[in-house]
């Protein structure tokens, strides 16, 4: 054996050792993004970033509030909450949980987006410790249009009890 094939093989050697040991997440497919848009001082809208960059999302943060973004992407104000964001052309409304929004984005349903009106203990970003464990019960609602502009219909896409 040369040289040069001898080199060869340990190079090779090398990049196979060195790729077994990379850490799981470089394997892992990138970050979605999201784009949030929400008031500069809202806590629980924070937390729900940090649960939504903790599930594979990139958030893009938007610190101007968040009315006139849910106007322009044609969510009712009826659905409302702390914070609006958009991901891969779906809006999400509120503290939508990370698994029902990647579920939303692999069935890919004809919608507008998720909502959770309000803003119910319990639910991500809503879940600190100063609610000491308390859990409402709240649905998440997949928001579709109707053909009447502005006009939307709700039904349940999850439930939390």
């Amino acid at each position: 054996m040369n040289h040069a094939t001898t080199n060869r093989r340990q190079c090779l050697v090398l990049l196979a050792a060195g790729t077994a040991a990379l850490p799981a997440w470089a394997a892992s497919p990138a970050p979605t993004p999201v784009q949030v848009w929400k008031g500069p001082s809202c806590g629980c809208c924070k937390d729900w970033i940090a649960h939504m960059q903790a599930n594979g999302f990139a958030a893009i943060v938007h610190e101007s509030g968040n009315t006139g973004a849910r106007a322009r992407l044609g969510l009712p104000m009826r659905l409302g909450s702390c914070h609006t964001a958009l991901v891969e052309g779906y809006v999400i409304e509120g503290h939508v949980p990370a698994s029902d929004v990647r579920r939303l984005l692999k069935e890919k349903p004809k919608a507008l987006g998720l909502a959770v009106p309000g803003m119910p203990v319990g639910s991500p970003g809503m879940d600190g410790p100063e609610y000491k464990g308390r859990q409402d019960a709240y649905d998440v609602l997949l928001v579709r249009p109707t053909m009447k502009k502005g006009e939307v219909t709700t039904e349940v896409f999850a439930s939390y009890a």
